[in-house]
């Protein structure tokens, strides 16, 4: 059933081609099947897929606590540029969500797609015109207008 949702997200990543942010969000709760779909995409694109926080803590392992929440998103753009490809795939993006970064996970992921087309898995779902990440009320709960938002939505999503 899963598989049904490559069709989907590869329509949706050439649309975003043409736009200015070309960002295609892989919207599910944990366990609905993200990162499967993710790396079916990978298979038939050939897009590489990377693992976003294994990938940046390896690399905020020798920034200081104190420097970190400056250097994630250079760290990021580097991470994604050395792919050299128009378009990433970006898994397991948690890392972003993290309080002790001071992140703006949507705007992070969307300043990556102004050059080059960005698929990211996000663990949430989309409601009443919002599309959100975690429940109100956890840390890193975090919540967004979904309008101009590319989406695919996974069945099971909360």
């Amino acid at each position: 059933m899963k598989g049904e949702l490559v069709d989907p997200m590869t329509d949706r990543l050439q649309h975003a081609e043409s736009l200015y942010h070309r960002l295609v969000l892989l919207v599910g709760a944990g366990g609905t099947g993200k990162s499967k779909t993710l790396h079916d995409v990978a298979d038939r694109t050939g897009a590489p897929l990377v693992n976003v926080s294994l990938e940046l803590s390896r690399r905020l392992l020798d920034v200081a606590e104190r420097q970190r929440p400056h250097r994630v998103q250079r760290l990021l753009e580097l991470i994604v540029a050395e792919s050299d490809a128009s378009v990433v795939l970006l898994d397991n993006i948690e890392i972003l969500f993290h309080v002790a970064l001071q992140q703006d996970p949507l705007r992070l992921l969307q300043t990556l797609s102004r050059s080059r087309t960005v698929a990211a898995t996000w663990t949430g779902y989309i409601e009443d015109g919002y599309i959100e990440y975690a429940r109100p009320g956890h840390p890193e709960h975090r919540r967004y207008p979904a309008e101009g938002i590319l989406a695919v939505t996974l069945e099971g999503a909360d």
